[in-house]
């Protein structure tokens, strides 16, 4: 008995609507939570050499108000809309291989391989200047937390439905 693949299906402009909005949604709360763990890392680690700057106790605390209200908004219509379309899957299996989300998640991937490269880049860079600091380093377990995650479960989405 041969395995039958799903019959391809077009993008409707509702689809194309909810997979780009999903990918907006899940990169504004990325970089929202991001920011909310730098703007604590920040408050409690200060820097004596940025206290009047960018970094000081006041910026810090306007730019955590504003990455939570974004992160309290965006996150969970970003979950509502994947487990919708979660929903549409189980419903309709040839919805996974859509153009439109194949492309977005192998741009998440992209983006998110090349964050964590740039990353390393950096690490290595302030090692080798002798700047390692803890500010920096838990700002960098962040990013690194944050872009694996993202890249770790969209590959493994990718890998257990073989998205092509």
């Amino acid at each position: 008995m041969t395995e039958q693949k799903p019959v391809a299906v077009k993008a409707s402009p509702r689809d194309f609507f909810l997979h780009l909005l999903a990918m907006v949604l899940l990169y504004a709360s990325a970089a929202s939570f991001t920011a909310v763990i730098y703007q604590l890392i920040n408050l409690s680690i200060p820097d004596p050499l940025e206290q009047n700057g960018y970094f000081s106790e006041t910026g810090a605390r306007s730019i955590l108000r504003h990455a939570l209200s974004m992160l309290i908004v965006m996150f969970p219509v970003y979950i509502g809309i994947t487990l919708y379309l979660q929903k549409v899957y189980t419903r309709n299996e040839a919805k996974r291989g859509l153009k439109i989300r194949r492309w977005l998640i192998y741009l998440t991937l992209f983006a998110a391989a090349l964050i964590i490269l740039f990353s390393l880049v950096s690490l290595l860079n302030r090692f080798m200047n002798g700047e390692l600091t803890l500010r920096f380093a838990l700002k960098l377990l962040t990013l690194l937390f944050v872009t694996g995650s993202i890249f770790g479960y969209y590959l493994w989405d990718v890998r257990k439905h073989q998205i092509e």
